[in-house]
């Protein structure tokens, strides 16, 4: 018995001196930020005898209350809520169609804007004076909650409405990296010309979307953003509740901007498994690894790819700290290269996703042409600068550089 309580000192020894560094590297974790959300003095007074519409999710908490609860009990008129991607409890499989309903607890409607329905349409904002925006995004291109954005500034300026955006940190929001999207691979999973991973907080990227003037009506939206106090670029925060169910700790929200291009090949990234966005594998990889994961049907992975089998690969990084080493350098691409190159049948190992999520159809070529991360990262190097000339002009926090 005394062993294993000296094995769980060393464990949370060995935790607490890797926090340590990261501290002496003066990177802050979550250090007395107060999200948008939590400064009801700074947007209440606007919301007196105003019928109110929010568009949250499970994130979108006062403290550990619900934003629709906290302002519910303020007596604020909330006629309906919008739901984005995964829906209002945030555990619906990736590209789930989510039905609309009514919450059982205070008997509002929800409208989901993913599927048939992405905008809010002009009569379900007849009713409303003001939607509120709450969501904790992850500061990835092809991450939808941005779309989701864009699409609900789009219809409040067109019908004239008040637009408040609570503003959360971004915890991806310490670098910018990643092919710039071309128009011609404009979609769901990426609507604007930004890099893969664009250093922005949802307030700032709305701000953006007004200034450059990337949606139609932009200069007529009335938009008010609550930015956090105590945050900036330099901050690595952890999230207090996961924004979606197959991004479940803070090693896969930074591992998501690199892995999340398995989703364009034949490579299990482990949903239905533990380690979702912190592995990938295939069947066929067997000899090549030891190492492999089964995946299971289970919230947010309903018959995930490969159910059942063992897909042997690797596991990217056990925890958040090993995740934030890992991506030390910006988009890594050394997985995805590797399994290509395991892979029997490689004239079919990409599909017509992964030039949507690179936002380029230079990504495969590249990989095809047995290009290495260094030389793929140097390519887009001018668009990136490019980019953060824009993104300057419209951030609210002091930045990383």
């Amino acid at each position: 018995m005394l062993y294993k309580y000296r094995l769980v000192t060393v464990f949370y020894l060995l935790m607490l001196s890797s926090l340590f560094s990261l501290a002496r590297d003066k990177k802050k974790i979550n250090s007395q930020i107060v999200p948008g959300a939590w400064q009801l003095e700074e947007y209440l007074p606007q919301l007196a005898h105003k019928r109110v519409a929010l568009l949250i999710n499970q994130t979108s908490q006062v403290s550990s209350q619900s934003l629709l609860d906290t302002l519910l009990n303020r007596g604020v008129q909330i006629q309906k809520i919008f739901v984005p991607e995964h829906g209002f409890r945030g555990t619906a499989d990736a590209g789930a169609h989510i039905k609309n309903d009514v919450d059982q607890k205070t008997g509002v409607p929800i409208i989901s804007l993913y599927g048939n329905n992405k905008k809010p349409t002009q009569q379900q904002l007849s009713n409303i004076d003001v939607l509120i925006y709450d969501l904790q995004d992850v500061g990835v291109r092809f991450y939808t909650y941005i779309s989701t954005l864009q699409y609900a500034m789009e219809a409040c300026s067109e019908a004239g409405k008040l637009f408040i955006l609570l503003d959360r940190p971004n915890p991806n929001g310490h670098y910018v990296d990643g092919f710039v999207l071309e128009p011609k691979y404009q979609s769901f999973v990426g609507m604007q010309p930004v890099p893969v991973v664009y250093g922005m907080t949802a307030g700032e990227y709305a701000r953006m979307l007004v200034g450059e003037q990337w949606f139609a009506g932009a200069k007529k939206l009335l938009l008010k953003v609550i930015p956090c106090k105590n945050y900036d670029h330099q901050t690595h925060y952890v999230l207090p509740v996961a924004p979606s169910p197959n991004l479940r700790t803070t090693a896969s929200v930074y591992l998501y901007p690199s892995l999340c291009f398995f989703e364009g090949t034949v490579v299990s990234v482990g949903r239905g498994t533990d380690k979702p966005f912190q592995q990938w594998g295939h069947p066929d990889f067997e000899g090549k690894s030891n190492f492999y994961f089964i995946p299971k049907t289970g919230v947010g992975a309903t018959n995930p790819l490969y159910e059942g089998k063992k897909c042997f690969g690797e596991i990217v990084a056990q925890d958040d700290v090993d995740a934030l080493q890992w991506t030390k350098n910006g988009l890594n691409f050394e997985p995805l290269i590797k399994a290509y190159q395991w892979y029997p049948q490689q004239t079919i190992f990409f599909n017509n996703f992964i030039a949507k999520l690179a936002g380029t159809d230079r990504l495969e070529k590249m990989i095809r042409a047995g290009k290495n991360t260094d030389q793929i990262r140097a390519s887009w190097k001018d668009e990136v600068n490019a980019f953060k000339k824009i993104r300057t002009k419209y951030l609210l926090y002091r930045d990383f550089e």
